[in-house]
């Protein structure tokens, strides 16, 4: 088989490959969206349950103590779904910038339509980190989910505080439910910087 040949199959399936990334890619983002939105609903439909529940206090504090852990039990399996899907589509776009790499090569006119400021992250510095990475990983569909994740647990805890020891200050279970909320807050965003980092051990770092 002559060089042309072998070239022309090997842009072929580069192309292919693409194509496949391209397509891995979107159905990254298609499952965070489905995942998030699941959780969502299934959240409104509890508060809806609970408020419906709620002159009745008989029911309701069995109830809600049901509910509310399978809920933060269904946000926490999902956020670190979320997480992977993240990495998911990081190891998709890395393929494509390979690929877009190898396109460049293809001649002068390649060089200037497939340039990398053109490109997407990781040959282009990702816009979600021009605020520096705290705020870039702040500002993830896992850390949205996990953050209203937390703040139900955190409301849980106040209200089964308020059923054990009904004479203490409001203020305390305000506290209680707000410092939850916080320690779970910075336990998920160590977990997802370890989790981006583990998996940029051996390129970027963020």
């Amino acid at each position: 088989m002559s060089d042309q040949a072998r070239n022309g199959d090997l842009l072929s399936a580069m192309t292919t490959e693409h194509f496949v990334l391209q397509s891995a890619n979107g159905s990254t983002y298609a499952e965070a969206s489905a995942r998030s939105s699941l959780y969502v609903m299934a959240l409104s439909s509890s508060l809806v349950a609970m408020g419906f529940l709620s002159t009745s206090e008989g029911m309701f504090l069995p109830f809600a103590a049901t509910l509310l852990p399978a809920v933060f039990l269904l946000g926490l399996f999902t956020v670190v779904r979320l997480v992977e899907t993240s990495l998911e589509s990081m190891h998709c776009l890395t393929g494509i910038a390979r690929i877009r790499q190898y396109y460049r090569s293809l001649g002068p006119e390649a060089v200037h339509q497939f340039t990398p400021e053109d490109g997407r992250w990781p040959e282009a510095s990702s816009p979600a980190l021009r605020l520096g990475p705290t705020l870039a990983f702040l500002g993830t569909t896992a850390s949205m989910i996990a953050v209203t994740n937390n703040v139900v647990a955190g409301a849980g805890a106040a209200l089964f505080a308020h059923s054990f020891w009904p004479t203490a200050p409001t203020w305390a279970y305000a506290l209680l439910g707000v410092a939850i909320a916080l320690v779970l807050t910075l336990v998920f965003y160590a977990y997802q910087r370890w989790r981006f980092n583990d998996y940029a051990a051996g390129g970027q770092s963020f």
